[in-house]
């Protein structure tokens, strides 16, 4: 089935634009009859409950995430934000700090107000949208699921953590510790389980438990893990961060320690927005934040416009940036 965005690169004019069209908003002759030859084209109908829907909503979408403060989500903001605005949409910025009484009353406001739709990176595994999908109004998960059959986009997670993870062995490291967050995150289990999985490839033998550490995805959750790390009997030779601001964190204690590499090694799942390395000193994998939020907001403009194709979830590609220098010895 046709999208609207088919129909508005084929007619030659913006998806806000057929949307008007089909909402019996006002445009000029030619480019109605463009659209309306463009829908013909492709066959293309409007879903009627969508159109109804739309005319009772707002021209507002919200976004909902769980840390306004990291720049990975700041940057995932900005790509919603040009999609949005482009199509005539205005987006509300929600931070819910990843407590589920906060995404709840945001998604109730999001109601309440008749937002035209919801781009979501759920708080935990246990968000309930039971009462926003009962209105009808379109929601697209980011980052991570949300047990609902419903659009989403998504990272590949396990491949992130190994390729981090692959790069330090290749390296020369051979004991490689995880900091990565909250156990009943979707996004942090993934990456430690694609550390996992690396590990126990290239060291049968090791008991790799304990060089995992579980915390928050924030930098003092870094700081804390690597400094349990660190007092080991035996401290780990190298460290993967599962997010930014872990790596940030990681790194600040180590530099405290006067470690640094390619004496340790450090991988980091995510850009790292600031640390007192060189750039080069680092391995990142890099996650397309930006791409997963102007592909969302796609989604749910799509959604909102009458598309009505089963759910489907994106899966965005990361980018291995490695570092320079090995550990040798």
């Amino acid at each position: 089935m046709a999208t609207i965005y088919e129909v508005a690169k084929l007619a030659g004019v913006s998806p806000a634009t057929v949307s008007r069209v089909f909402n019996g908003i006002g445009v000029s002759d030619s480019k109605t009859l463009a659209v309306r030859e463009a829908a013909r084209q492709l066959n293309f109908t409007p879903n009627r409950t969508a159109r109804t829907l739309r005319r009772q909503a707002s021209e507002v979408i919200a976004l909902v995430i769980p840390d306004i403060e990291n720049p990975y989500f700041t940057e995932m903001a900005r790509g919603v934000e040009d999609v949005a605005s482009q199509a005539g949409y205005s987006v509300v910025l929600c931070n819910t700090d990843s407590e589920i009484e906060k995404e709840a009353t945001y998604l109730q406001i999001a109601i309440a107000e008749h937002m035209a739709g919801v781009i979501l990176a759920a708080a935990s595994d246990h968000s309930n949208l039971d009462d926003l999908l009962a209105t009808g109004r379109p929601v697209v998960a980011v980052d991570r699921g949300t047990g609902y059959d419903i659009d989403g986009v998504v990272m590949a997670n396990r491949t992130a953590g190994q390729a981090a993870t692959e790069n330090l062995v290749q390296a020369g490291y051979r004991r490689i510790a995880c900091i990565t967050g909250p156990q009943h995150i979707e996004t942090a289990y993934e990456r430690a389980e694609g550390w996992r999985g690396v590990v126990a490839r290239h060291f049968p033998e090791a008991s790799s438990e304990e060089l995992l550490r579980y915390s928050t995805f924030r930098v003092d959750g870094g700081r804390e893990a690597m400094e349990e790390l660190l007092a080991l009997p035996e401290p780990p030779d190298a460290v993967v961060a599962a997010n930014n601001l872990l790596g940030v964190g990681a790194i600040q204690v180590l530099t405290e320690h006067a470690l640094t590499p390619p004496e340790i090694g450090v991988a980091v799942v995510g850009s790292l927005p600031f640390t007192t390395l060189t750039p080069n000193a680092v391995t990142v994998v890099r996650l397309p934040a930006r791409h997963m939020g102007v592909t969302a907001a796609k989604m749910l403009l799509e959604r909102i416009n009458g598309d009505d194709q089963p759910a489907r979830t994106v899966v965005l590609r990361n980018e291995v940036r490695p570092a320079r220098g090995a550990n040798t010895a």
